[in-house]
């Protein structure tokens, strides 16, 4: 087994990583990534990519076709990853997330890739009322970053058949800790917070509702899918990715944190906007096709696992959400040296 991992020097990649390298011990696994985030390691005393048998430091809007040849499945993870690099970038989402994830898909297909399984979102639901939302309801997409997941669904879908299947993962808000930590998530960013100075800010009113999803339970979601035959779920599968338990709303996860580290005060912005994008969703088909691959980690076991992971970097900073934590932070800080252009390519000449 071949298998090559798009983003893999991200938060989600290196236990993606790790769980893949655990079910194929002996597989060939091949890493791309641009190399944004290699620097923002957290908790590690082993570089992930060392799990890897090759990493190529490449953008993937300029794939070289070379490095297809002889993969069996791509774990397609690349992306501009969130709402506010999405906004303050978004045609360069709608480039990297959209056009060049669809470009990759073709080549891989024309190489023989057998598997191509897609890190989409559901962010795609936008703000839905009357109930957890189904595969089958109707798509709201907000922002450039769901458009963006949306579109490349879309353009997957003409392009599988029984020689390229396509799985589109439409994962749950993710949470927990990483050997490459973001706090830019809604329950990352409280646990921080309570740790670092006793309080839990809302930036919202506290009534979204959110999904979410362990990193853990990802990888084993993507471990899934690569084995998936096509008679589970057949050719081309979106499916939701998470548990039913796991929808919270916003106020309820930070009274969850609270609970767990002892005198932590919990702010609600009671005069701030109504955010939009709020969501309840059915992982039941998930459940149905992937008994074996359920989510494991539970809240409790999240925020203390968050807990341990950043008491043991003695992380104590205030002012988290000014640093290199935070994704779009990251990208700031390297256009502001110059090292990368205005449309997020190096500039290291």
């Amino acid at each position: 087994m071949n298998i090559l991992i798009t983003g893999n020097m991200g938060y989600i990649g290196p236990t993606v990583v790790r769980q893949v390298r655990k079910t194929w011990p002996d597989a060939t696994i091949v890493g791309v990534d641009i190399g944004y985030f290699a620097h923002c390691l957290t908790g590690t005393h082993l570089l992930p990519e060392c799990r890897l048998d090759t990493q190529h430091f490449m953008d993937v809007r300029a794939l070289s076709p070379e490095i297809l040849r002889g993969i069996d499945a791509i774990v397609h993870l690349a992306a501009i990853s969130n709402d506010p690099m999405g906004n303050s970038y978004e045609e360069v989402t709608l480039d990297v997330n959209q056009k060049a994830s669809l470009e990759l898909a073709r080549q891989a297909k024309a190489a023989g890739v057998k598997s191509f399984i897609f890190a989409s979102s559901c962010s795609v639901y936008g703000f839905a009322e009357g109930g957890a939302r189904t595969e089958d309801s109707q798509l709201n997409p907000l922002t450039a970053y769901a458009k963006s997941k949306v579109n490349t669904e879309n353009g997957l879908q003409s392009l599988a058949d029984g020689n390229f299947k396509v799985t589109c993962l439409r994962f749950a808000t993710a949470c927990g800790m990483s050997e490459r930590l973001r706090l830019d998530l809604v329950l990352n960013d409280f646990v921080a917070g309570a740790i670092a100075s006793n309080k839990i800010t809302i930036l919202s009113d506290g009534t979204p509702w959110r999904p979410l999803i362990n990193i853990k339970d990802m990888a084993r979601a993507i471990d899934w899918a690569i084995q998936r035959a096509s008679k589970t779920g057949g050719e081309f599968l979106s499916v939701n990715v998470g548990s039913n338990e796991w929808n919270y709303q916003v106020k309820d996860l930070a009274d969850a944190v609270a609970n767990v580290i002892p005198g932590v005060e919990v702010s609600i912005n009671k005069d701030a906007p109504p955010d939009k994008r709020s969501y309840q969703v059915s992982f039941d088909l998930f459940k149905e096709l992937a008994p074996d691959h359920q989510p494991q980690m539970d809240l409790l076991a999240t925020i203390t696992e968050l807990k341990e992971g950043l008491t043991a970097m003695r992380f104590n900073n205030k002012d988290f959400r000014d640093s290199d934590f935070m994704r779009l932070r990251v990208l700031t800080s390297l256009k502001e040296l110059g090292l990368l252009t205005e449309d997020l390519r190096w500039n290291l000449h």
